[in-house]
């Protein structure tokens, strides 16, 4: 089976909240400029209607950046959407079905939480990253259970790309890098700005920073 490339840097993560049908795009888009290299369409209050619209145009605007585009819970919305693959957390649609639906090429990612076992049967059932947090508070996720850093080190472990997310700012970002995250995935820290473009770089100098000895 193929291993579809997961690229490193920032994952730029949509809040319905933080970004309505209005903004989505040109939000997304700023993001994009300033370096994101991987994006989710998360959204869990549109009807499927709106979802599917919304989706369709982020992975127009996606294909053209030739930045990857998941979709956040919903395999079946993503291989309608056109996306690139699906972003699945413990509740949500199964992991192997997922991988029947979009094929070994989508990228598929998994919440793990803080738990390295759930992290062992991602990858044993074909994950192409895993993802823990939350490390720090979150408005996005302020039922999820806390991560500490050294998760990240041990997870290096599994040979397989790690993702950090809940809470992550410019000034704790560095931490989570330098204990192993390959991809900083921001919502709040990202869109919740003034200047997303500017933003985005600004996590992107980080990430260079950290990855280039």
């Amino acid at each position: 089976m193929n291993t579809p490339f997961v690229p490193r840097g920032l994952y730029a993560i949509t809040d319905p909240e933080l970004l309505p049908e209005s903004r989505l795009i040109p939000s997304v888009a700023a993001a994009i400029r300033g370096g994101a290299v991987l994006i989710q369409y998360r959204d869990k209050t549109a009807t499927d209607t709106d979802k599917l619209r919304r989706a369709k145009n982020l992975a127009s605007l996606c294909r053209d950046a030739q930045v990857p585009l998941l979709i956040n819970d919903d395999a079946q919305l993503a291989r309608r959407a056109g996306a690139d693959g699906v972003h699945l957390g413990q509740s949500d649609d199964d992991l192997v079905e997922a991988r029947t639906l979009l094929g070994e090429n989508a990228i598929i990612g998994v919440t793990c939480h803080a738990d390295l076992e759930l992290a062992h049967q991602a990858i044993a059932g074909s994950a192409d990253y895993v993802a823990f947090g939350r490390f720090f508070s979150s408005m996005t996720k302020p039922g999820a259970s806390n991560a500490t850093v050294d998760i990240l080190t041990q997870a290096r472990k599994l040979k397989h790309p790690i993702s950090a997310i809940g809470g992550i700012t410019l000034e704790n970002a560095p931490l989570v890098l330098a204990h192993g995250a390959d991809l900083l995935a921001v919502i709040g820290g990202l869109f919740a700005t003034d200047d997303i473009e500017a933003r985005a770089r600004a996590y992107s100098r980080l990430f260079q920073a950290q990855h280039s000895v």
